[in-house]
């Protein structure tokens, strides 16, 4: 009966699909420099490879952005993953949807570090790259939304104004990504300028779990 409840325990334990999910980060980020070539000789036939390198800046952008949301999500996925105490079938499922949109982004990526130069495809390339953005910030309010109402999930010792104030922040979030996609239909650089923007402001450090103190 013991190794019955031993083996529950492992199968309800987030460890396992924190290390899916770390092999995932790992993966995804790695796959954002593979996009950045090394010239061949007939490509430096007309240019230095100093200018060519220099041509090569809106790839370096794209991939020091992406390089940058994707190790936000890393960590924040470590913080937010503290206050789970297990998992089930569904919540597995939500953090593997979660997963496909960070496995997607490097190729949101490579097309906007190909087209942000081009004016004929700019606005496409934006608005594909914000659209791409968005998809882990929604899959990450489905996780929250769903653990925090699921008592058997999160940590029932924390407090509701802190469980509240990460769930205005998760819209919030949501919110401002889906303005940056309607934007870039009308100013794409205005788009990329607040996706930039939202990026570096997740920088800052999540705010510190509160826990209800028993008298």
């Amino acid at each position: 009966m013991s190794e019955l409840n031993e083996r529950y325990d492992e199968e309800g334990s987030t460890l396992r699909l924190e290390a899916f999910s770390d092999g995932v980060f790992a993966i995804a980020i790695t796959l954002l420099i593979l996009e950045i070539k090394v010239p061949s000789a007939e490509t430096l036939n007309h240019q230095t490879l100093a200018h060519y390198l220099v041509q090569q800046w809106p790839k370096y952008f794209a991939y020091c952005l992406s390089f940058l949301i994707i190790g936000i999500y890393w960590a924040n996925h470590h913080y937010l993953f503290k206050l789970f105490r297990r998992t089930d079938h569904y919540f597995n499922l939500i953090n593997i949807a979660f997963l496909m949109s960070i496995a997607f982004l490097p190729y949101p990526t490579d097309i906007l570090g190909e087209f942000i130069s081009e004016p004929e495809h700019r606005k496409f390339a934006i608005t594909f790259y914000a659209f791409g953005i968005w998809l882990p910030a929604f899959t990450w309010c489905m996780i929250w939304f769903y653990a925090k109402n699921r008592k058997r999930i999160i940590d029932q010792r924390l407090t509701k104004s802190f469980i509240d104030s990460l769930s205005r922040q998760y819209v919030l979030s949501n919110a401002f990504y889906i303005i940056a996609f309607i934007v870039s239909l009308i100013s794409p650089l205005t788009s990329m300028g607040i996706c930039v923007g939202l990026t570096l402001l997740y920088l800052l450090p999540p705010k510190k779990a509160e826990y209800i103190i028993h008298a």
